[in-house]
């Protein structure tokens, strides 16, 4: 069963969360206390966003003000911003657009990975750590310890604003992991549920690759780390006396997996890219947008501007995640922007059952959910995924393997 929702007026996006989502977020309805989720806000923050520093500022984390991460994230998430037109944007020192068109570039790869291996990501690529899936049993301690202001301060950020900068997100990720043998998948989805940028793909590899089941080491958090990049949080700590990350943790037991061999080659490089063309069918009655690809530079959407857009809210996907509402208020915001500027239909309920039967113009979306759900649909019009490097068949057993694939 589905029902065609009322659309969102500007401004009353939480409201509108809170009377027709409510029951399927995981808190009470509330905005980022720093993003909001339209064009214009994508637009503008990246006009404001200046690489220069970005090489040497990059990892700093307290206070913001040394900070060189952009902020960027969740506007590329959902296609606000496409990675060609971020790429195409940067100017400055050589050195910070290199880094920085790296950072782009490591987005693209976990793509690349989620693309080929879809759910299969959610197991370990390489090795497993050899521990429970519960908190650290010897010292009966949780593994975000709130008492430690390196652990609150960040939660909080990511509470919050539902974004942590990265170096934040792999402290965290080792000491859950790392440090307490805690179960990373658990983590993840913590992460997931919270983050406005939160991805299947980028969350889920920076944690494999965080805690070593994705490479042959580890990346281990301690006092030491958080003095360098951010001093304050140490400074008022009830523990700086008797720090207990002071040392370098020991690193986890690992044993060898079975590696999907799809890591090493794609058997189906089409499947997993998409077109490289326009796919015309037959003629589309409507436009059908995604969360993968929101914004206003989405190929279907652009080439057909007269067509009325439909956006599903799959209400039992989101029963199942149970996500932050901040999350669902910044897909909202789009959509009020949106139903403003164009025809919109917003369902919640099946999408394949809410499509069923209307020819439709979308763009293809590398994640698992699209191709479930598009052979069941009349695709009138299929358009090409906007990659920054379209994906190759070659390795991806490491982001330097993938850089050489070409």
């Amino acid at each position: 069963m589905s029902t065609l929702l009322p659309l969102p007026e500007p401004g009353d996006e939480v409201s509108w969360v809170g009377e027709h989502l409510a029951g399927l977020c995981a808190d009470e309805p509330r905005r980022s206390t720093r993003f909001v989720g339209t064009q214009a806000a994508a637009d503008a923050a990246l006009a404001q966003f200046d690489v220069t520093g970005y090489a040497k500022r990059r990892n700093e984390v307290l206070p913001t003000s040394r900070r060189g991460a952009s902020g960027l994230s969740p506007w590329i998430r959902h296609g606000l911003l496409t990675l060609p037109r971020v790429a195409a944007s940067l100017s400055g020192r050589s050195e910070d657009r290199r880094r920085f068109h790296d950072e782009l570039r490591w987005q693209e790869y976990a793509r690349h990975m989620y693309a080929r291996l879809g759910s299969a990501t959610g197991r370990p690529l390489r090795r497993a750590p050899l521990h429970g899936s519960a908190p650290d049993q010897a010292s009966g301690r949780a593994p975000w310890d709130r008492s430690m202001r390196c652990i609150d301060a960040n939660l909080e950020e990511l509470e919050q604003d539902g974004w942590m900068v990265n170096q934040t997100r792999m402290w965290l990720a080792s000491h859950w992991s790392v440090r307490h043998s805690a179960e990373w998948r658990a983590g993840e989805d913590h992460f997931f549920a919270h983050l406005l940028d939160g991805s299947r793909a980028a969350n889920r590899l920076g944690w494999q690759w965080t805690i070593g089941t994705g490479t042959s080491k580890v990346y281990g958090f301690s006092q030491s780390q958080v003095r360098r990049r951010a001093p304050e949080l140490c400074g008022s700590c009830e523990h700086r006396h008797a720090c207990p990350i002071s040392d370098w943790p020991v690193d986890p037991p690992f044993a060898e997996v079975e590696v999907d061999p799809r890591l090493h080659r794609d058997p189906d490089v089409d499947r997993t890219a998409g077109p490289t063309e326009v796919e015309i069918h037959s003629r589309a009655e409507a436009v059908w947008l995604t969360a993968e690809s929101l914004g206003d530079d989405d190929p279907a959407l652009d080439a057909h501007p007269d067509l009325p857009i439909v956006f599903v809210l799959d209400a039992a996907l989101l029963r199942n995640l149970r996500l932050s509402s901040k999350r669902l208020v910044f897909l909202t915001d789009r959509l009020a922007e949106l139903g403003a500027q164009r025809r919109l239909e917003v369902h919640l309920g099946d999408p394949v059952a809410v499509l069923a039967g209307r020819p439709i113009a979308t763009t293809f979306a590398p994640v698992p959910g699209w191709r479930r759900r598009a052979p069941q649909l009349d695709i009138a019009e299929l358009h090409p995924w906007p990659w920054l490097e379209r994906p190759g068949a070659g390795s991806l057993t490491s982001f330097s393997a993938w850089s050489r694939r070409r």
